[in-house]
């Protein structure tokens, strides 16, 4: 293992009347890809300035290596002062080149004239990024990097880490960001900070692991009570069974809605039913909505069941919006029809948070200053509801501007779901959330009875919550498929393929194109065809039980032969894995072409 370039030891901050958090040792490679996780208000954004050195510690010790630069994206950077955006990414001693800050601003979309003050949350995220990486950072420190950016954006920044030379140490709530990029985890927790050699993908195991290695200690010491909080909050194991029989009927879901979408894409029924009419909540026909020259939406038919969660995606400017207006009525078509079932009854959490006045407080923003809270038919005390959305119930009477981000999220959404409503429109829904936040939401919506509409950008989310994905390319056309994103992905990058090999083959004479031999696998092929995903498991749970070893934070310092030892095991098994993956990739293709 490589000595650290940046390191902590005996880290310790005071906040309040107490610590934080205290005696915290990290240390950084120089190659380190680093997910940093903790819950809400633990204190990761906090640890990240102490990292960066913009926060001064109130005991321990910042060791960093001569000449090493540091760079820190914040995630709500201050652009008070400062004209343009290219002045604020231009400021400082530690200004960037121009043309290294053009070349990103030029590849991210980014025009730098822009006026600071009236520049959207979309656009100011993507300056800070152009001034941290055209910086030249040996470490960078990333806060949230992906809220209020599209997906096209998003994957930019994959593409750019993935070559990134240097160290880097991740806040997300982006769980496909963190899985393709993060090969260590730091898990700030209850005041602690542990550290696993793998990435996010391993994570829950590796938690779960470590809760029960502590539910054991503490059934030892018989001090069960002391973890008693702990568990009734987290539930990490229940409530992984539940979203596994959600996923399940999820899964259910789309295969019935897949057999309702017919060739051209139109999501039409094809059931012949007597209460299929009942059941159509959004009836749109042949839509289609311009703005000047330009067709936002054409000729679109749609055709929404009560029941269905359907997923809106596409990059900023594409007419997500428009067409999430279009479907709840909020603006009319140019051409075509949208009719709404007459019993609709809508619940929209936008992505503004517009109605958190910050000076009411938590009791008067659920239950207008009451104790009482009628939940679908049930009735509620306010501690008990607030508990069910991972709040501390003397939280109560906080005021609303105390709160943290994610915590006005997740009130927001306390407050709206409790209103009686068949139609939940999302829009952004995952801005600012943890990720226990984001576990609570797809729980929600798997239990909603109604139907949902979700404008978003994490895909993870989108792949765990909808049964159907209306995919927005800009051009007009809206791509209708059965599934989540990933699923529209793979209909995107199938069309490009079939586009360019229609190319291909209208070049060629149709003879050598007939005359392609289909793979055909040999006896070794087939085997590792079938044996191949047990030994991936088999990896998986290797590497999360050497992390669970390395889980105690004085580890490095105590016993450092040990320490290295269980990181060179895992980036074997590590290697191994990709090795296999890609292996079982290349051979599921040849399985599909001779079909």
């Amino acid at each position: 293992m490589a000595a650290p370039i940046l390191a902590f030891e005996g880290l310790g901050l005071v906040q309040g009347s107490g610590w934080l958090f205290r005696n915290l040792d990290i240390h950084i490679g120089p190659r380190d890809r680093l997910a940093l996780i903790g819950r809400n208000g633990a204190g990761k954004t906090t640890l990240l300035k102490l990292l960066g050195g913009s926060v001064i510690a109130d005991e321990g010790r910042r060791v960093i290596v001569p000449g090493t630069r540091v760079v820190i994206l914040e995630q709500e950077p201050d652009l008070r002062g400062f004209a343009t955006l290219r002045d604020y990414v231009m400021a400082g001693d530690d200004a960037p080149v121009n043309y290294e800050a053009d070349s990103i601003a030029d590849q991210l979309g980014i025009d730098l004239s822009r006026e600071a003050a009236s520049a959207s949350g979309g656009e100011r995220r993507r300056a800070a990024i152009v001034r941290a990486l055209s910086q030249d950072p040996d470490v960078l420190l990333l806060d949230e990097p992906t809220n209020h950016l599209d997906i096209g954006a998003i994957e930019w920044i994959e593409e750019w880490l993935k070559r990134f030379r240097g160290a880097f140490v991740v806040i997300s709530h982006d769980r496909t960001f963190l899985t393709r990029l993060t090969k260590q985890t730091l898990w700030l927790d209850r005041g602690a900070i542990r550290r696993a050699e793998v990435g996010f993908g391993g994570f829950e195991a590796w938690t779960e692991q470590v809760y029960a290695e502590e539910q054991r200690q503490a059934e030892k010491l018989d001090a069960r009570l002391k973890l008693e909080e702990h568990w009734l909050l987290r539930g990490v194991t229940g409530r992984r069974k539940r979203n596994q029989g959600r996923l399940t009927k999820l899964h259910e879901m789309r295969a019935e809605r897949a057999s309702m979408i017919g060739p051209q894409g139109s999501a039409n029924l094809t059931t012949s039913s007597d209460d299929s009419k009942t059941k159509v909540v959004i009836d749109a026909k042949n839509v289609t909505k311009a703005y000047g020259d330009r067709t936002i939406i054409g000729d679109l038919t749609l055709r929404v069941t009560r029941g269905d969660r359907i997923g809106i995606v596409g990059r900023n400017g594409a007419g997500k919006s428009t067409l999430l207006k279009l479907l709840t009525g909020e603006i009319q078509p140019d051409s075509g029809s949208i009719k709404l079932a007459q019993t609709l009854d809508a619940v929209v959490i936008d992505q503004q948070r517009s109605l958190m006045a910050p000076e009411k407080t938590v009791r008067e923003v659920v239950v207008d200053g009451g104790e009482w809270i009628d939940v679908l038919g049930v009735r509620k005390h306010i501690h008990g509801y607030l508990k069910d959305f991972l709040f501390d119930p003397n939280m109560v009477d906080a005021k609303i501007g105390s709160l943290s981000g994610g915590e006005r999220s997740r009130l927001l959404l306390a407050r709206e779901l409790a209103k009686p409503s068949n139609l939940l429109v999302l829009d952004e829904p995952t801005n600012d959330l943890d990720l226990e936040t984001l576990d609570l939401l797809q729980e929600v919506i798997g239990d909603y009875d109604g139907t949902v509409l979700i404008v978003s950008h994490d895909r993870d989310f989108l792949d765990r919550t909808v049964t159907i994905t209306l995919g927005l390319d800009g051009s007009g056309t809206v791509d209708v498929v059965a599934g989540g994103y990933e699923d529209w992905e793979k209909r995107r990058v199938s069309t490009t393929t079939g586009k360019r090999a229609s190319k291909k083959v209208s070049a060629t004479a149709p003879a050598a194109a007939a005359a392609a031999p289909r793979a055909k696998l040999t006896y070794k092929d087939q085997r590792d065809y079938e044996l191949l995903p047990k030994r991936i498991e088999e990896l998986d749970a290797q590497m999360a039980a050497d992390a669970a070893k390395l889980a105690k934070p004085d580890l490095y310092m105590r016993d450092h032969a040990t320490f290295a030892k269980l990181t060179a095991a895992i980036e074997q098994a590590r290697a191994e894995k990709e090795a296999a993956e890609l292996r079982w990739l290349e051979l599921a293709e040849m399985v599909d072409g001779a079909a």
